[in-house]
C-alpha cells in the first residue's frame, strides 16, 4: 500500500511546483528545512490522496511514509493520521495514535506538517484528558519543532476559550531565537484575542516590550488601528 501511496502522489507531481516547494521551505543550504526533498504536490491532491487511503492504512505502514525523504509523504501520512484520530471512538485507539505521534515527531520537521497536525492530535488529546504535560514538556525541549508543536497545539485549548497553558508556553519560549517561533506565539496570542481581547490586552500590558517584533506584531494585528500604533511605538 505504501508504493500505491506513493505513486498516486508521483502522479500529481506538478514540476513548476516541485521547483518551487524548496524555496518557500527554506530546504537550501543553511534553512531551517535544509535538504528536505519534494516531489510538488499540492496540498489539495494529497488531501484527495489521504482521503483515499486512511482507513485502509496500518500505523506501521503509516510509520514507514513518515519516515520519508519526501515532504509530501509525511505530510500525506499526517493528514491520514489526523482522519484516523478524529474518526476514532475508541480510547485505546486515540492514545495509541498520540503516542505513535509523540514517538515520530522528529519527522515533523518543517512548520506546515506541525500546523497541520498537532493541534488536532496532541491538542485535542490533552485538553479532553487534562495531559497538558505533555505539551509544557514538549515546549521545554531544545528542538524547534517540538517548541512549535507544543505551541500551536494550544489552539485547541483557544477554541475551546481555555488560555492558560497557551499563555505559560509563550512565556516559556517568548525569546527564543528563532522566528518561527515569534510567529507561532504571535500568532496564537492573536486567536486568543479573537476570542477573548481583554485576555490578550491583559497578556500584553505585562509582556509587549519584551516581545520581539514579528510576535508582537501577529499579536496585535486585528486590534483597532490606533491601538496598534500605540502597541508598536511603545505608548502604553
Amino acid at each position: 500500500m505504501i508504493e500505491e501511496i506513493k505513486s498516486a502522489l508521483q502522479d500529481l507531481s506538478i514540476p513548476e511546483k516541485k521547483a518551487f516547494l524548496p524555496r518557500f521551505f527554506k530546504a537550501g543550504k543553511g534553512g531551517y528545512a535544509e535538504g528536505d526533498q519534494f516531489i510538488g504536490v499540492t496540498v489539495p491532491d494529497q488531501r484527495k490522496v489521504a482521503k483515499e487511503y486512511w482507513n485502509r492504512i496500518s500505523l506501521n505502514e503509516l510509520e514507514q511514509l513518515l519516515s520519508s525523504e519526501i515532504h509530501e509523504h509525511r505530510l500525506c501520512s499526517l493528514l491520514m493520521l489526523v482522519s484516523k484520530f478524529e474518526k476514532s471512538k475508541d480510547t485505546k485507539e486515540k492514545k495509541e495514535i498520540v503516542d505513535f505521534y509523540l514517538k515520530n515527531k522528529e519527522h515533523i520537521n518543517n512548520w506546515d506538517l506541525v500546523d497541520t497536525s498537532c493541534y488536532k492530535i496532541l491538542g485535542r488529546y490533552c485538553f479532553e484528558n487534562q495531559e497538558d504535560s505533555i505539551l509544557i514538556n514538549l515546549s521545554e525541549e531544545d528542538n524547534l519543532w517540538s517548541k512549535r508543536i507544543a505551541v500551536v497545539s494550544t489552539m485547541f485549548h483557544v477554541k475551546k476559550d481555555s488560555f492558560q497553558l497557551l499563555k505559560k508556553l509563550v512565556i516559556t519560549n517568548l525569546n527564543h531565537p528563532h522566528d518561527l517561533m515569534h510567529k507561532a506565539n504571535g500568532w496564537l496570542l492573536r486567536e486568543m484575542g479573537g476570542r477573548n481581547e481583554e485576555q490578550l490586552l491583559d497578556f500584553l500590558q505585562l509582556h509587549y516590550q519584551k516581545m520581539p517584533r514579528t510576535t508582537l506584531r501577529y499579536a496585535i494585528e486585528k486590534l483597532d488601528e490606533n491601538l496598534r500604533q500605540d502597541y508598536l511605538k511603545g505608548r502604553i
